[in-house]
């Protein structure tokens, strides 16, 4: 994979502290963002990536590092029988994998930008990611746990179908509020303390931390279940906001009918 050049190599930071005060300044809104996300995972990010930075990888490379952390833990999750130390391994496998996550964004946004292919490439790990998270505790439960009712199989299926429901929604709602964009995104409003908790339920973090209770399967699944209704309260809420939001695009003027705008990767940096 191949550097992306700096926009201003003459104001590019030079070591890890530099790089550090440098990301302070490049952080992409907090605006919705949930309480685990928002106040942990961006600052692990954070450091992540002007680590990366200093040892010369790309965001690519980052994505690419995120990916084998995230996809290790959930191989551990169906392939292993719970137990205390697995749910630590777990916990940790995606905790670190998640921060990854957010510091391919940032070593992006610190090197001068994205690219269209570093956006598909994390949106497609991220697919992968959330719908194999929860096949895997599917496949886990029916393995390894002797359930009273196999009904309880329906909460990780649900749960796959939630959370790739969410994410689609998500990325397809600001998908087409760029593409029907004429002018420059509107500033974002002030991230509310208050509604990044409220929305907590939702945060991919959280649901990473939760892991730890994995080999305590008599709290673990209650507390799954939990989440996953929150996961599909949230959604039904979110879907009816986010369709009034797209229906309001469709009486704004469309941006197809005038030269193509340079591509905005805001989405992944």
């Amino acid at each position: 994979m191949s550097a992306q050049p700096v926009q201003n190599p003459a104001a590019a930071p030079v070591g890890f502290r530099a790089a550090l005060h440098r990301l302070a300044s490049k952080q992409k809104s907090a605006k919705g963002a949930p309480a685990y996300s928002r106040f942990v995972n961006r600052k692990l990010g954070r450091v992540l990536a002007a680590v990366s930075y200093v040892l010369g990888l790309t965001p690519n490379q980052v994505t690419a590092i995120s990916a084998c952390f995230t996809f290790t833990g959930i191989a551990l999750i169906a392939l292993v029988e719970p137990a205390p130390w697995l749910g630590a391994a777990v916990c940790l496998a995606l905790v670190v994998g998640y921060a990854f996550d957010s510091a391919d964004g940032q070593l992006a946004r610190l090197r001068g930008g994205g690219s269209a292919s570093g956006e598909y490439l994390d949106h497609m790990v991220d697919a992968a990611k959330i719908s194999s998270l929860h096949s895997a505790v599917l496949v886990s439960w029916y393995r390894f746990h002797d359930l009273d009712d196999p009904a309880w199989l329906l909460v990780p299926l649900g749960f796959t179908i939630v959370a790739a429901v969410m994410f689609f929604g998500m990325i397809l709602k600001d998908l087409l509020a760029r593409a029907r964009r004429t002018g420059p995104a509107p500033a974002p409003a002030a991230p509310s303390t208050l509604r990044s908790l409220l929305v907590v339920p939702t945060d991919y973090g959280l649901l990473c931390v939760a892991f730890l209770l994995l080999g305590f399967p008599s709290v673990f699944a209650p507390v799954y279940a939990l989440l996953f209704a929150g996961n599909a309260l949230f959604l039904l809420a979110a879907s009816v906001k986010w369709f009034r939001e797209v229906a309001g695009l469709d009486a704004a003027p469309s941006a197809g009918a005038s030269a193509a705008p340079a591509v905005d990767t805001g989405v992944r940096r």
